[in-house]
């Protein structure tokens, strides 16, 4: 019988959901959808000093902007303290783990003896169990932590899905604490436990956790657990060649979505950091679900792309339907204080999307129909000068009395170059740099239909 396909996402909530977390979730999502298998979102919180509600709130409000919908969570890792304990004492008592009750300076003493002798940083296996061993006596006062008792011979050995086998012995591996004096358990055993309980079948996640593995798998096989497939997928690196990460660099998937990108070219963009199907580039999230097999996983790490990403949002802004972004483009501009008329945005929008990487370049576009002109002081100069302004207040009076529509709109331009003996650039940038505040636009009567006929008249006669 063939096991189904469980994948998850654990997020840890010190912060907001950055883009190597989000590309792995989106990697989980689209396994387990291709699979027919379901996703589980984890929040791993056992870090309490760090961990906040409002970066739970960002995550769970990112993963929905994604449209990475999970089957199962969010799943809380501090609500399961009683499991953890459960499991931990039931180790003890296998001979598994150990309490240790070495303090904190007996610790660093330790690994500084280490140090000066050339030898390898570890815990010396002070308070590790062997036959025939006689352990020091218990100290009074001291909160013991509890610790795996890793195998000391062997190999761990996994086939991984993107890296292909990897094997590391125990020997470079030692004693991991599992529990803290505190009672709270580590990332190592916690992600084991959750795993085993929820049935994970495949774990992906970033390839900084590889040195995380081996111990991860020795208990799960000192559980009897069975083991998940694991693929660790490169890092992500910034433009300065640096790892992106919370504390470097990274920058949120919440913030993409203020700064105007759409989910589906995010989720686009993403799926190509690590992974190809051939030469596509651009592709829907169907298709992603119906190639996503877990194959075609770089070694390499990728390279965050800036002007790449943007190239995918234009494509899609492009595509995207104009009610949808007239919504986007209205909550841009709300933001600078402009209410915006939703009922002559689709129209706008339709005009102008083409020349848009992000909704908030978009929204830069059409604040001018909704907010007085600002055009710079050098357009002023270089194209509004004393030799036009006697067409530009001909043209203000044709259009009073012009049908406003394009064809009205075109016929008073014309009459006016006429009356007047310019060329179309000649009065055409002028009427842009008064009334829309730029020297280039679209076809000027397509722009201009779109105004209100007294805006438009306005701004000429001000000249």
């Amino acid at each position: 019988m063939t096991t189904p396909v469980r994948t998850r996402i654990a997020p840890s909530p010190t912060g907001f959901l950055h883009l190597g977390t989000a590309r792995t979730a989106l990697f989980s999502w689209a396994y387990a959808r291709h699979h027919g298998g379901q996703f589980v979102l984890r929040i791993e919180d056992t870090d309490v000093a760090r961990s906040t509600q409002d970066s739970v709130d960002q995550i769970l409000a990112a993963m929905q902007w994604l449209g990475l919908e999970y089957d199962e969570g969010p799943i809380y890792q501090m609500q399961r303290l009683a499991r953890y304990n459960e499991v931990i004492e039931q180790m003890i008592a296998a001979g598994t783990a150990y309490r240790c009750y070495c303090t904190p300076q007996e610790l660093d003493a330790m690994k500084a003896g280490q140090e000066a002798r050339g030898e390898k940083r570890r815990y010396d296996g002070t308070w590790r169990p062997e036959a025939g061993k006689v352990l020091p006596a218990v100290p009074e006062g001291v909160k013991p932590v509890v610790r795996f008792k890793n195998p000391i011979d062997g190999d761990v050995s996994w086939v991984d899905l993107c890296k292909g086998t990897i094997t590391i012995n125990n020997r470079e591996i030692d004693d991991l604490i599992i529990q803290r004096t505190d009672g709270v358990p580590t990332y190592n055993f916690a992600v084991v436990i959750d795993d085993w309980d929820m049935k994970i079948s495949h774990v992906f996640r970033g390839d900084e956790h590889v040195n995380n593995t081996p111990w991860q798998i020795n208990i799960f096989n000192a559980l009897g657990a069975p083991l998940p497939a694991f693929g660790h997928v490169p890092v992500i690196l910034g433009d300065d060649g640096q790892k992106l990460s919370k504390r470097r660099g990274a920058v949120s998937v919440t913030a993409y979505e203020e700064n105007g990108y759409l989910p589906e070219a995010m989720l686009n963009y993403l799926s190509r950091l690590g992974w190809s199907h051939g030469d596509d580039e651009l592709f829907s999230r169907e298709q992603l679900v119906s190639w996503f097999d877990g194959s075609h996983l770089s070694k390499s790490p990728a390279q965050w792309d800036p002007a790449k990403l943007e190239w995918v949002n234009s494509h899609y802004i492009k595509q995207a339907d104009d009610t949808r972004l007239s919504a986007l483009v209205a909550a841009q501009l709300a933001k600078r204080g402009i209410s915006a008329d939703l009922g002559r945005l689709p129209a706008m929008c339709a005009l102008f999307k083409d020349r848009c990487a992000t909704t908030v370049v978009l929204a830069d576009w059409l604040a001018m129909y909704f907010a007085p002109a600002q055009p710079t002081a050098e357009d002023l100069a270089g194209h509004v000068s004393d030799a036009v302004k006697p067409a530009l207040a001909t043209l203000a009076a044709k259009l009073v009395d012009a049908e406003w529509n394009k064809t009205g709109i075109q016929a008073a331009i014309k009459e006016t170059i006429t009356a007047h003996s310019l060329k179309m650039p000649q009065l055409a940038i002028p009427v842009r740099v008064l009334v829309c505040g730029r020297a280039q636009t679209p076809s000027l009567d397509a722009v201009l239909e779109l105004f209100d006929k007294e805006n438009v008249v306005e701004r000429l006669r001000c000249a």
